[in-house]
């Protein structure tokens, strides 16, 4: 049985992303910021990456799933993030309990934490590991002075 601890969301899934309306909507009780200490954000696939033990941080949100919406949530989540289980050769993203810090409080907040799973193809770290101030992509075509 998975241990119901909140869900640390850092990319598609924040606030005002394409992902949140989609998966999180009438599913939560909660969600406020916090940062995940430790781990380096990639950009990744129109997506990022989670890295633990590679960074000086990555900035997202806490989210508590709503009463009796809990087994639901984690699988919605669980199939978005293509994790078929603990260490499956298939999956994308692991999905492992982590320390994650209110920024409120600075409370120490145990959280499940998609990361980056050992097949992933990370990119280029995303400066101050914050998705929501990421650089802008830039445009193909021809530039102009």
């Amino acid at each position: 049985m998975t241990e119901e601890l909140p869900f640390f969301v850092y990319g598609t899934l924040r606030p005002g992303e394409r992902n949140h309306a989609l998966f999180l909507h009438g599913r939560t009780a909660s969600e406020e910021p916090a940062r995940l200490p430790g781990a380096l954000l990639c950009d990744g696939p129109g997506y990022p990456y989670a890295v633990r033990g590679a960074g000086g941080g990555v900035l997202g949100d806490l989210v508590t799933a709503a009463p009796g919406r809990y087994d639901a949530l984690l699988s919605v989540l669980d199939r978005l993030e293509e994790y078929a289980g603990p260490g499956h050769p298939l999956n994308v993203y692991e999905r492992e309990a982590c320390d994650v810090v209110r920024v409120r409080d600075g409370a120490t907040v145990r959280a499940w934490v998609y990361v980056a799973a050992s097949a992933a193809e990370l990119g280029a770290p995303i400066p101050g590991g914050d998705w929501l101030r990421r650089p802008s992509p830039v445009p193909d075509g021809p530039r102009t002075p």
